[in-house]
């Protein structure tokens, strides 16, 4: 697979409790020259780097990130502001915990709400896959699915595991039409990025990619 199909798949992502603007302006220059599909950083470097990069790169935020049980109140005026300030894609957090107590009108519900929010702006649900049965992510599949997301996302990269190719597959075989899938969290390979992609993924969450990419190019 040609790298730069892999690169423009990529949401270049630092999400790191202490980052600085010199990180994440350095990620936004990596973003723009190998033209990934977005950079996925904190909400409040949003606007600092929607003026910085112009229509030169896409840039994602987080919403109720990592944990998802802010309210929907809460996630919705986090996504308003994240909108207003730039931000051109929104990764959200479910609650866990409702979707655990089999409050599916709920989850549905918030979905629905920040979708409506976001427009035209692209969606995408975080399910923390490690954190759910087989079961809990077929029903996410039909949530995010009914709720009129663009995405469906395994994780956040801060709970106990990432990405599966098993989940990806999973996801692949439960979604219904229109629905796309981000895998993130742990995909440390230009191979697992591609098995990732073949199995249906059209996003992945992860810096290591570029990373990997500018090693070989400081070797060659």
């Amino acid at each position: 697979m040609d790298i730069q199909e892999i690169l423009g798949k990529c949401d270049h992502t630092l999400l790191a409790q202490t980052a600085t603007w010199e990180e994440i302006k350095a990620i936004c220059d990596d973003g723009m020259k190998y033209r990934t599909a977005s950079v996925c950083i904190p909400p409040c470097f949003v606007k600092q780097a929607k003026e910085y990069v112009g229509d030169k790169l896409a840039i994602c935020t987080v919403i109720g990130f990592p944990n998802g049980y802010n309210t929907t109140s809460v996630k919705l005026f986090e996504t308003q502001e994240a909108l207003k300030e730039g931000a051109d894609e929104i990764d959200m957090v479910i609650n866990i915990g409702d979707l655990k107590a089999g409050k599916t009108d709920e989850v549905r519900n918030e979905i629905r709400t920040l979708k409506e929010a976001c427009g035209e702006k692209i969606l995408k649900v975080i399910i923390e896959t490690c954190l759910l049965t087989d079961e809990e992510k077929i029903t996410m599949c039909h949530l995010v699915t009914e709720a009129g997301a663009d995405f469906i996302k395994t994780s956040t990269g801060f709970s106990k595991a990432g990405a599966t190719f098993a989940d990806i597959k999973l996801f692949s075989e439960n979604i219904g039409p229109g629905i796309r899938m981000k895998a993130a969290g742990g995909i440390s390979s230009i191979e697992d990025a591609e098995e990732f992609i073949r199995l249906g993924a059209s996003r992945l969450g992860t810096s290591r990619i570029v990373k990997i990419v500018k090693a070989q190019e400081a070797e060659k």
